[in-house]
């Protein structure tokens, strides 16, 4: 039978398995899409647009958690939506073209703008390094709400990484997401890592700060071993409380997906997935 604390271990197992906040990608847009089968699988599709500067391009990025995938627990894929020449044709380095008119997405004809207004009207604050200019984050994330549907994993696109006969059950736009993310891995650095660790701070601190009462190699290894014990243990107490399973909206999601009934799906937290709540998603 297949229960809620299943359900979570494995989301457990998989506590980052999405990160909207990607330093390297400006967030656009996201959606949640949870799939379940009368025979006790069930996956969750999150699907997060950006743009991303060094690829130059706005990807579409589709992570799945599930127990649905031949002996893993996860399965991914990237696509491109925009055509890739009509996105190229109208890019000035990461800034639209003032002559840009459309991109092709997936066959359709999407109109850009260089109208301020539209974007104000969408709550979009042009950065405008220069006068009346459009960064691509900025033309996608309004053309996202034009146009919704175009920028959007396909039925077809999401069936390619999760069994067909999974149906969908619940589908968000928007959900609270926890933010937080803590290294857990156990203090690993060997004797002679820590003896050359004492070595340098010893030579800086003698050399550089011109102290003379360091102290000995093993009153510092020891202090060193001490302090590297309790930050691992407070991270490992961050990490228990930061959990999926830690949270109502996981919570709430397993409970959907174990009995089917979209009902337990009652949020009472703000949903934070909008672009807005990750200023610093493409900050480098």
């Amino acid at each position: 039978m297949l229960t809620e604390d299943a359900i979570l271990t494995i989301l457990d197992n998989h506590s980052s398995f999405i990160n909207l906040d990607q330093a390297y990608s400006y967030l656009i847009d996201c959606r949640l899409t949870v799939f379940h089968n009368d025979n006790e699988q069930w996956a969750i599709a999150v699907e997060r647009l950006g743009y991303n500067p060094r690829a130059d391009a706005i990807l579409l990025d589709i992570h799945c958690i599930g127990n649905c995938f031949n002996g893993r627990e996860t399965n991914t894929n990237t696509i491109m939506p925009i055509d890739w020449d009509s996105f190229n044709n109208s890019m000035d380095f990461e800034v639209l073209q003032s002559d840009a008119k459309y991109w092709i997405v997936r066959g359709t004809q999407v109109q850009l703008s260089h109208n301020k207004q539209d974007y104000i009207n969408a709550g979009i604050n042009l950065k405008e390094y220069e006068p009346n200019e459009v960064t691509v984050e900025e033309a996608c994330r309004l053309a996202v709400i034009q146009y919704p549907d175009s920028f959007r994993a396909t039925d077809e696109e999401l069936y390619q990484l999760i069994p067909k006969d999974l149906k969908k059950v619940l589908v968000l736009d928007e959900w609270f997401q926890q933010k937080e993310n803590y290294n857990v891995t156990p203090p690993s650095i060997n004797e002679e890592q820590l003896i050359s660790t004492y070595e340098v701070n010893k030579y800086f601190s003698k050399q550089v700060l011109d102290k003379e009462d360091f102290p000995d190699y093993e009153s510092f290894a020891a202090q060193y071993r001490q302090n590297e014990q309790i930050n691992y243990e407070d991270n490992l107490k961050k990490w228990k409380e930061n959990q999926l399973s830690s949270y109502e909206t996981w919570q709430q999601i397993a409970k959907v997906i174990a009995t089917g009934d979209t009902k337990f799906y009652k949020p009472t937290f703000e949903a934070n997935t909008h672009w807005k709540f990750y200023p610093e998603s493409g900050s480098l």
